[in-house]
C-alpha cells in the first residue's frame, strides 16, 4: 500500500485476541458504574416511564414529553428493562451491542476493500478508541446512531458525502439515481413514516417544535444547554476521541493527497472531513458528534499502519494516558480544593481519594507497568504495540477507572435514590437536575420547590440554613425534608 512493505501476518492468537476486543471493551463490567447524569439518567428514566405510563410510542421524562431522539433506542432499552429490570447493565446493553456490531461492521467493510490484515487492524481501532469505548458503554442513543446512521443525520451525512464524492468524479447522474432510487425511498418511508406520524398525532406541533426544530435544526443554528465551542473544537476533540491511536491518525494525514487517487480512500477522507467541518459550524458542540466521521478514520489509520515512522512517537499517547490513571484520584482531589468551576462538582470530586481503594491503584499501576515492559522490550510492529496498549487501556478503564469515576460523580445520587425508594414518599427535584435519581427511586420526580413535609433532592450548597431536615448528604448531594411551618 502506497509502496510500503507489508508486515508479517499476525498469528492466530493475535487474530482471536483482536476479535475478542469488542467483547472486552463494551461488555466487561458494563454495569459497574452508576448511571451518569444527565444523559444516561434521562434516557433510562424515559424508558422506565414508558412502562409506568403504558405508552410506548412516545417518551416522557419525569412526566414531561421528551423529544431528544428517535424511538428505536428507547424500544431497545425497554427490552433490556423488561428482561433484566432496573439495572445499569440492562439500560446500557443496547449500546454495547451496537458498538460491538459497529466494530465488526468496520472489519467486514475493510476486509472486502482493503484485505484481511487491514480489516483486522480496523477492528482493533474501532473497538478500543476512547470515543467508541465511551458511547458504547453509555445508556444513550449515540452508539446506535453510529451503527445505523439513523434519524435526520441518516439523510444528511450519507447524502452530503456521496454528493461530494460523486462531484469530484463528475458522476452526478450516478448520485441522483442512487439517492432517489424508488426502492430505497420506499424502505426509508416504511422505516420512518409510521413513528413520525404517530408522534405527530400524539403531540402535534409540540413534536415538530421539540424534535425537528429544537433537537435537530436548533442544535446546528444555536447553542443548546451551554454546549458551545470554537471553530477548532473538533480539531482538538478528534485526536482525543481516537486515543491511543492519535499518533497514527496524525501520520495518516500525510497520505491524504496520494489517497485522493484511490476511490475508496477518497470517499473515506471526504466522509471524515465533511463531518468535522459540518459540526465545526454547528452552534452546539459535543465531542461525540465527531464520531459520525470516525469510522472512515479507523479504516484510514488501519490502511496506513505499515508506514508508521519513529514508532516511539506513536507510543507517547498511550504511555501518557496510562500514566495519568493512577494519578487521577489525586488530580480530582486537588481540583476539589480550589475555587474554580462548579461548587457541586468540587463537592463531588472531594470523594475521589476515599472512593479509590487499594484495588484501583494496584490495577492502574499494573497496567502501566505491563505497558512499559511491552513498549520497551517487545519486538513487534508499532501497530501491534498500539493494539496491546489499546487493549490494556480499555480493560483498565472498564475494570476500575469507570466504576471509580461513577462512584465519585454519581454514587451519592444513586444512594439518595435508593434511600428515597425505601422511604416511599413523594419527592421533588429542587434546583437540581439528576434524572438517574428517578430511575433508582423508580418513580417520577417533579421539578419544583418542596411543600411543607415533602422530601426534595437538591445540592448541599442550596439547602437553606433553617426549615429543612437533612436525611442524606454526601459530596454535593442532599436529600432533605421541608419542615412544617
Amino acid at each position: 500500500m502506497n509502496g510500503a512493505v507489508p508486515l508479517p501476518v499476525p498469528s492466530l492468537r493475535w487474530v482471536l485476541l483482536i476479535f475478542a476486543l469488542p467483547l472486552a471493551a463494551f461488555f466487561l463490567r458494563l454495569g459497574g458504574a452508576p448511571l451518569f447524569d444527565v444523559d444516561e439518567g434521562a434516557f433510562s428514566e424515559a424508558t422506565r416511564e414508558m412502562f409506568e405510563r403504558g405508552e410506548f410510542l412516545s417518551t416522557y421524562l419525569n412526566g414531561e414529553p421528551r423529544f431528544d431522539k428517535p424511538i428505536l433506542i428507547y424500544w431497545l432499552q425497554a427490552l433490556g428493562y423488561l428482561l433484566f429490570g432496573t439495572s445499569e447493565w440492562a439500560f446500557r446493553l443496547p449500546s454495547a451491542l451496537a458498538a460491538a456490531c459497529w466494530s465488526y461492521a468496520s472489519w467486514a467493510f475493510a476486509r472486502e476493500r482493503f484485505g484481511a490484515n487491514t480489516a483486522l487492524a480496523a477492528l482493533a481501532i474501532a473497538a478500543t478508541a476512547l470515543g467508541p469505548f465511551a458511547i458504547g458503554r453509555a445508556a444513550t442513543a449515540d452508539a446506535l446512531l453510529n451503527l445505523l446512521i439513523k434519524g435526520p443525520i441518516a439523510v444528511l451525512v450519507p447524502g452530503a458525502v456521496t454528493l461530494l464524492y460523486c462531484a469530484t468524479r463528475g458522476e452526478w447522474k450516478l448520485w441522483a439515481r442512487t439517492v432517489f432510487d424508488p426502492a430505497g425511498l420506499a424502505i426509508l418511508a416504511v422505516l420512518v413514516v409510521p413513528w413520525y406520524t404517530a408522534a405527530l398525532i400524539i403531540h402535534g406541533q409540540a413534536f415538530i417544535d421539540g424534535f425537528i426544530f429544537k433537537h435537530n435544526v436548533g442544535r446546528f443554528t444555536t447553542t443548546l444547554e451551554g454546549h458551545a465551542g470554537s471553530l477548532f473544537y473538533y480539531v482538538l476533540a478528534v485526536p482525543l476521541l481516537l486515543l491511543p491511536w492519535t499518533g497514527p491518525l496524525l501520520a495518516s494525514l500525510r497520505h491524504a493527497r496520494a489517497d485522493w487517487a484511490t476511490g475508496a480512500r477518497r470517499f473515506l477522507w471526504l466522509w471524515a472531513a465533511f463531518v468535522v467541518v459540518f459540526f465545526s459550524l454547528s452552534g452546539t458542540k459535543l465531542p461525540h458528534y465527531a464520531l459520525y466521521g470516525a469510522t472512515p478514520l479507523f479504516l484510514l489509520i488501519a490502511a496506513h499502519r505499515n508506514t508508521l515512522q519513529r514508532a516511539w512517537l506513536h507510543l507517547l499517547a498511550p504511555t501518557a494516558f496510562l500514566l495519568l490513571l493512577p494519578l487521577l484520584p489525586l488530580v480530582f482531589h486537588q481540583l476539589s480544593t480550589g475555587s474554580a468551576g462548579n461548587a457541586y462538582y468540587r463537592a463531588q470530586l472531594s470523594l475521589a481519594l476515599g472512593e479509590a481503594g487499594v484495588v484501583y491503584y494496584l490495577v492502574t499501576l499494573a497496567a502501566l507497568a505491563l505497558w512499559l515492559v511491552l513498549a520497551l522490550r517487545w519486538k513487534a510492529a508499532a501497530w501491534l504495540k498500539l493494539t496491546a496498549a489499546a487493549a490494556i487501556q480499555v480493560v483498565t478503564l472498564a475494570l476500575v477507572v469507570v466504576p471509580w469515576i461513577g462512584a465519585v460523580l454519581q454514587g451519592p445520587v444513586k444512594e439518595a435514590g435508593l434511600m428515597a425508594r425505601v422511604l416511599d414518599e413523594p419527592v421533588v427535584a429542587w434546583r437540581f437536575t439528576a434524572p438517574s435519581f428517578s430511575v433508582y427511586r423508580e418513580a417520577v420526580t417533579r421539578d419544583r420547590p418542596p411543600e411543607a413535609g415533602e422530601l426534595a433532592l437538591t445540592r448541599v450548597d442550596r439547602v437553606p440554613a433553617d426549615g429543612y431536615e437533612t436525611l442524606y448528604s454526601k459530596g454535593g448531594v442532599a436529600l432533605v425534608r421541608r419542615q412544617p411551618e
